[in-house]
């Protein structure tokens, strides 16, 4: 990488935010499309956030991700969001102007979407109801079941989202994938280092579609239960290669396309340790 004054500049901002792909991934495309641009990790403490946010103007980057603890505080410092901001009440990518403007979206949600296409070719999700795990969304449920050990925050995400939205508490997690279309688990049970998610699929119609936003491990608990049944099942990796997409487009000028290269590339670690887990197993 040969970084003149002309490389055009963006990266991630997270505390931490040593374990983050998105370097590894955008670096990959920058390469790829012979762009002069550079993506860096950005570990900023969240009571430095918006002054690390004003800098990266000041010093001419592009643009940047936020990851978490972040989200929320990004959308308070943007001078314009767009309706997927809004919705979430949360912005993961930050584009600065020339004249300093910060402009935030929200591209998570399209990338659930193109993520669960691709993972599920024909998937309808007009079909029946989605259940999520963790509250966030599922865009294109025609009822949405939000399971959440938070009532107070799942009503507020409800409210936001203004559509038929059940509240469930956690114990009623089991009972509500009766007669589901889609399940969703946004928390981070079941991540490598976290305690696992105990979920009972019986209820679970064996058409429905099972979806882990968690990438590590990439066969987290929840998607090995579910392919045992017989549910079509896709891990997190698609949503954060898809969620990048806008960003790369509005920082570098480029829409890059997500292949089975790059899925290698910015998974090679996980793909090991799944392949050496199964070789244990």
């Amino acid at each position: 990488m040969n970084i003149d004054g002309e490389t055009r500049l963006a990266g991630v901002l997270g505390w931490p935010v040593a374990h983050s792909r998105s370097p590894r991934l955008h670096n990959y495309w920058l390469q790829h499309y012979g762009i002069n641009g550079a993506y860096l990790p950005l570990p900023v403490r969240p009571e430095h956030f918006a002054e690390a946010v004003n800098g990266l103007v000041r010093l001419g980057f592009a643009g940047a991700n936020v990851t978490v603890p972040h989200k929320e505080a990004a959308f308070a410092l943007c001078h314009r969001i767009d309706d997927s901001a809004k919705k979430a009440g949360a912005a993961n990518t930050l584009v600065f102007s020339a004249t300093g403007e910060i402009s935030g979206s929200n591209t998570d949600g399209f990338g659930f979407i193109e993520a669960l296409c691709a993972g599920v070719p024909g998937f309808d999700a007009k079909r029946g109801p989605a259940v999520v795990l963790g509250a966030r969304t599922a865009a294109g449920a025609p009822a949405i079941r939000l399971v959440n050990r938070t009532a107070e925050r799942a009503r507020r995400l409800a409210e936001a989202l203004g559509g038929p939205v059940d509240v469930l508490g956690w114990d009623a997690a089991a009972k509500a994938l009766v007669g589901a279309n889609l399940v969703v688990n946004t928390t981070t049970l079941g991540m490598k280092g976290q305690p696992p998610l105990e979920l009972d699929l019986g209820a679970l119609p064996r058409a429905a579609a099972v979806n882990d936003i968690v990438y590590s491990p990439l066969e987290t608990g929840l998607l090995r239960a579910a392919r045992a049944r017989g549910n079509p099942a896709v891990d997190g990796l698609g949503m954060l290669l898809h969620q990048a997409r806008a960003g790369f487009k509005a920082w570098f000028g480029r829409d890059p396309e997500v292949t089975e290269a790059l899925r290698r590339h910015v998974a090679a670690d996980l793909l090991a340790e799944g392949s050496a887990a199964k070789a244990d197993a």
